[in-house]
């Protein structure tokens, strides 16, 4: 098989799975792991694909839906709502980010007793309210394909609340610091980091090496909560951060 045809049935495979591991595409391609494993280099340093821990993810200019969301690295994402759960105390009042990781999050606090969340995640809500969580909605402008509120509304309702604990999730992370594509979330995410006494970052590995348009926070603002292992660069610099 040429390398081009290799390259383009990657792409394929990829695109059709939304992600893949590498031992799937020794087995699809037929060819050896070491092939596979400069392949997907080459493909990574054309922008085509992301490369994560035991396989890659297709790179896509749009912004994906949280329906997707849900669908992909679903496991990874439990796991770290089940970390990120586990620094929740009780009584704390913390802020709960939309997307599909802190979703992840809600099934964890069900056995915290006395705490609140305030979320702009309205996808969140049926949830919460099914763990009876003391729960407040930020109202703002409704971005369907996110399940989120965002913009100024959603800012100045943010203004009111303190929080313990704020839980943010991103779209990328760089050495630039933690980055998402709508502007409109940048300062509902940037206001909850500011009322949070403690932040922590929740994302699962194909945000690594990703760049989304803005970014909201650097890498010293809070601690990462993550699957697999941070790049050597990524960890190396937030640890610059923390000295």
């Amino acid at each position: 098989m040429l390398n081009i045809e290799r390259y383009n049935l990657i792409l394929e495979l990829i695109k059709n799975k939304k992600n893949i591991k590498l031992n799937e595409l020794v087995e699809e391609m037929d060819v050896s792991e070491a092939t596979v494993r400069r392949d997907l280099n080459f493909l990574e340093e054309k922008g085509k694909i992301r490369r994560v821990h035991g396989g890659a993810v297709l790179i896509e200019n749009k912004e994906e839906d949280i329906i997707y969301k849900k669908m992909v690295f679903s496991e990874e994402k439990n796991k770290i709502g089940k970390e990120a759960a586990s620094h929740v105390k009780n009584g704390d009042i913390i802020f709960l980010d939309a997307g599909s990781t802190a979703e992840c999050m809600i099934k964890y606090l069900e056995d915290k007793k006395d705490i609140k969340v305030v979320t702009n995640g309205f996808t969140h809500m049926e949830k919460l309210a099914k763990f009876g969580i003391e729960t407040y909605l930020i109202g703002g402008k409704v971005k369907i394909k996110t399940g989120a509120t965002v913009g100024a509304t959603a800012v100045m309702a943010l203004k009111s609340y303190n929080f313990d604990i704020s839980f943010i999730g991103a779209n990328g992370i760089t050495l630039d610091g933690y980055s998402t594509p709508d502007p409109e979330e940048v300062i509902v995410k940037s206001e909850a980091i500011k009322r949070g006494k403690e932040v922590y970052f929740i994302c699962d590995e194909s945000k690594f090496k990703a760049n989304s348009f803005i970014n909201f926070a650097s890498l010293d603002e809070g601690v990462l909560i993550t699957n697999g292992k941070i790049p050597t660069e990524l960890e190396k610099n937030m640890r610059k951060k923390e000295d």
